[in-house]
């Protein structure tokens, strides 16, 4: 992976972090609720799940509250986006293990599950498909991987649109526009967006099988697959 953008190491923007997504992503809760019942469908009940940039815990809380035997190894390459995570899962948390750093920082497993929301589109996209290889690589056979991020056809002004539509989102849920702009300014240049039909052939190509769409919000869209 690439190291991730600078508000993942601004102690302000870590601290309001968890009132983000909700406000930018559409149907936040959803995402993470439609991932578990995904993850549960091949997964036991005692299941051993890799997240991959768990940094924050959002998704840790939302899939150990809707699995109460569920155990967790979260990895992500932000040291306080992680001690965020700890705080966030409260007593939870010993139920989960962090692992600072990225994919080849991750437990070799095997593991039931896997997931990874809202953190491939900050991985170059020469290091995407070694990352989905390596997390294929952890997973039992049989066992269901839930990716989502950012991902927009990008042909004749496309991209331009989308994230467009992004920022008005954003200002609709309460962002000022100001910042809602700046935002969308700084993922056009920063952020490794692939168009959908990218990002399902390299899911693919790194292994997986059954590739289908579960969850489109705007900008974002989400797939499950199988090993």
């Amino acid at each position: 992976m690439t190291e991730r953008t600078e508000p993942f190491s601004d102690p302000q923007a870590i601290a309001h972090y968890a009132e983000g997504p909700p406000r930018l992503v559409p149907g936040f809760a959803d995402l993470q609720r439609m991932t578990a019942l995904l993850l549960a469908e091949r997964a036991p009940a005692d299941a051993r799940v890799l997240v991959l940039g768990a940094g924050g815990g959002l998704e840790l809380k939302a899939f150990a509250q809707a699995y109460p035997q569920w155990s967790f190894d979260g990895v992500d390459p932000s040291l306080e986006m992680l001690k965020l995570a700890e705080r966030t899962l409260g007593p939870l948390a010993a139920r989960a293990r962090l692992h600072a750093g990225y994919i080849d920082d991750a437990p070799e497993g095997p593991f039931d599950a896997a997931a990874c929301l809202l953190t491939l589109h900050f991985v170059a996209p020469e290091q995407r498909l070694r990352t989905l290889s390596e997390v294929r690589r952890r997973l039992k056979p049989g066992a269901a991987f839930v990716v989502a991020h950012f991902s927009i056809p990008q042909d004749d002004g496309e991209r331009a649109l989308w994230l467009s539509r992004y920022a008005a989102f954003a200002v609709a849920s309460g962002v000022d526009a100001d910042k809602a702009e700046n935002a969308r300014v700084a993922i056009d240049a920063r952020l490794s967006i692939l168009t959908p039909a990218q990002d399902e052939a390299l899911l693919r190509e790194a292994g997986f099988s059954d590739v289908a769409l579960f969850y489109a919000g705007f900008a974002f869209r989400g797939w499950v697959a199988h090993v």
